[in-house]
C-alpha cells in the first residue's frame, strides 16, 4: 500500500522528514516493491511501438461445436438444437445466438482447428503462454503479458505495460491473469481488482475498491498537489519517483474510470454482471471497456476473464441464456469499437478457452471436456481477417484440416507485437535459454 504521514520536524539527511516519507509497498507482487518493479521494467528496455492484445480467457472451456462450427449433418445426439446463420461473409456461419458478431465476420476469424492442449484439467495456463504446464522450465514458462513487460517495457510511464482484469475465484486457474513464470515478479502483471490496489491509502483515505473510481481520482489530484507544494519528492530517487507517479498519475485511474467514456460508447457496451459465475469469472461486460481503455492509455497487454463455460449438464440452455449474449455483445462492440477509433490494426484481439467439449451429448443434457479440438475467435491486429482458419470432421470430434497450435497463434501475436517469437528468448533458473514460442510453430501464414 501507499501510506501518506503528517509533518514533523525530524528530518533524514536528503532533507525529507520523517514523517513525510512515502512508503511504496508491494502492492501484492510477491514482496517486490514497486520501484524495484519499475526498475527492473527500465533495465529491460522500453520498445517504441505501441501495438497491444486483448486476450479472453472464456473460463472453463466453451462448447466450439455450438457457436462457430455447428455440424448440421451430425446425428441429433451429437448436433444439438442450434441453428446456424449466415454472416456478412458469404460462406461462412456461425451459433444463430451470436447475430452481432455474424454481422461483422469480415472484421473476425474463426479458428476451428485449436489444439495442443495436453490433458482435459481446467486451467488458463495454456491460453496465456501457448506452452504446456506439466513440462516447464526452471521457474515456469511466462504469460505473454510478462513477455511483453520484459522486452517492451511500458508504452506509457504512467501505464504498466500489463494489466490483468480476472478477478479472485473459486479455481484459482480461472482467476489466474497469467503468471510472470521464470520472468519473476516485476513482470506480473498489475491487478486493478487484486489485493494492491483495495488496499492503496491516500492521505488516510482508503478505497477498498475502484468502484467509486471518482473520489479516488479526486484523492490522486489532493496527493499530488500537496507534495508538489512542499517539494518533498526531490529527495527520492528516479524510480521512487515514477513509482508515486504511477499510483498518482491521473492516466491510470483515468482508464479505470469508465465515467470519463461516452454515454452512448457505455450502453453499447453494457455492464453485464460483475458477481462471479460459479467458481468462475464474472460476465463482466464492462471489462471489455476497460480493456479498450487501457490499451489506449499505453498498457500492451491486457488480460480478461469472462464467464464459466464448464457445462458438463444442460449445456444447451447454459449457453443461450447466460453466456453467448453477453459474449456476443462484448466482443462484437470491442471489436467495432476499435475499428471505429483507428485502432484495429494496432490491437489484436483473441478469446478462446483451454479445450473445446465432447461431440456427444451427455445424459445430463451436457458436453464433458474434449482436449482433442476446441475453437477460438481473433480480431484486429492488422490480420487478414473475414476468414475461416480449420475444420473438423462430420461429428466435431477430430481434426481435418488445417491444425492450429496454441503456440502458431502466440507466434502471430508476437509477430503482430513486433517481437521475434524464435530469436528473442529468455533464461530459465537453470541458465537454459528459451524462444518464447517452440521452434515448431510459426505465426500462422493465413493471417499475417
Amino acid at each position: 500500500m501507499l501510506k501518506i504521514f503528517g509533518s514533523n520536524s525530524g528530518k533524514l539527511c536528503d532533507g525529507l522528514s520523517r514523517r513525510d516519507f512515502l512508503q511504496v509497498g508491494a502492492l501484492g507482487m510477491g514482496g517486490l516493491a514497486l520501484p524495484q518493479l519499475l526498475e527492473a521494467q527500465a533495465l529491460a528496455g522500453v520498445g517504441k511501438s505501441h501495438k497491444a492484445v486483448i486476450m479472453i480467457y472464456l473460463v472453463g472451456a466453451p462448447p466450439h461445436q455450438d457457436m462457430y462450427d455447428l455440424k448440421m449433418d451430425a446425428p441429433s445426439e451429437i448436433r444439438g438444437p442450434f441453428q446456424p446463420i449466415k454472416t456478412n461473409v458469404p460462406g461462412i456461419e456461425i451459433c444463430e445466438h451470436l447475430p452481432r458478431l455474424a454481422r461483422i465476420m469480415d472484421k473476425l476469424v474463426p479458428l476451428r482447428s485449436v489444439h495442443g492442449s495436453p490433458d482435459g484439467d481446467h486451467d488458463s495456463f495454456i491460453c496465456y503462454t501457448g506452452r504446456h504446464k506439466r513440462t516447464q522450465p526452471p521457474g515456469g514458462w511466462p504469460a505473454i503479458g510478462s513477455v511483453v513487460s520484459k522486452f517492451q517495457g511500458a508504452a506509457n510511464k504512467f501505464v504498466p505495460p500489463f494489466v490483468g482484469l480476472a478477478p479472485k475465484a473459486g479455481h484459482p486457474p480461472y482467476g489466474s491473469p497469467g503468471l510472470p513464470g521464470c520472468l519473476g515478479v516485476p513482470h506480473g502483471a498489475f491487478r486493478p481488482a487484486g489485493e494492491g490496489m483495495s488496499d492503496l491509502k491516500l492521505n488516510e483515505i482508503s478505497s477498498d475498491r475502484f468502484s467509486d473510481r471518482k473520489s479516488l481520482l479526486q484523492s490522486f489530484d489532493r496527493f499530488r498537489r500537496d507534495v508538489d507544494n512542499s517539494r518533498s519528492m526531490e529527495g527520492l530517487d528516479a524510480f521512487q519517483q515514477q513509482a508515486l507517479g504511477l499510483l498518482t498519475s491521473s492516466q491510470l485511474a483515468e482508464a479505470l474510470d469508465l465515467s470519463k467514456e461516452d454515454a452512448k460508447v457505455r450502453e453499447r457496451y453494457g455492464k453485464g454482471f460483475t458477481q462471479n459465475y460459479g467458481d468462475g469469472a464474472p460476465r463482466n461486460l464492462e471489462h471489455f471497456l476497460i480493456a479498450r481503455r487501457l490499451v489506449e492509455a499505453g498498457a500492451r497487454v491486457v488480460t480478461l476473464n469472462f464467464g464459466r463455460w464448464d457445462f458438463h449438464s444442460d449445456n444447451f440452455n447454459e449457453a443461450k441464456n447466460t453466456h453467448l449474449p453477453y459474449f456476443d455483445q462484448g466482443v462484437a462492440t470491442l471489436v467495432q469499437d476499435l475499428h471505429d477509433r483507428g485502432l484495429s490494426k494496432d490491437v489484436a484481439v483473441v478469446a478462446w478457452g483451454e479445450f473445446g467439449r465432447t461431440p456427444n451429448i451427455n445424459k445430463e443434457a451436457g458436453r464433458d471436456h474434449w482436449p482433442q479440438v476446441g475453437g477460438g475467435l481473433i480480431a484486429g491486429g492488422g490480420f487478414r481477417t473475414g476468414q475461416v482458419i480449420g475444420a473438423t470432421d462430420r461429428i466435431g470430434g477430430e481434426i481435418a484440416e488445417r491444425p492450429v497450435h496454441f503456440g502458431e497463434v502466440f507466434a502471430s501475436l508476437y509477430h503482430h507485437l513486433g517481437i521475434d517469437p524464435h530469436k528473442t528468448t529468455f533464461t530459465d533458473h537453470a541458465g537454459r535459454p528459451h524462444p518464447l514460442v517452440d521452434y515448431r510453430h510459426e505465426a500462422l501464414k493465413e493471417l499475417v
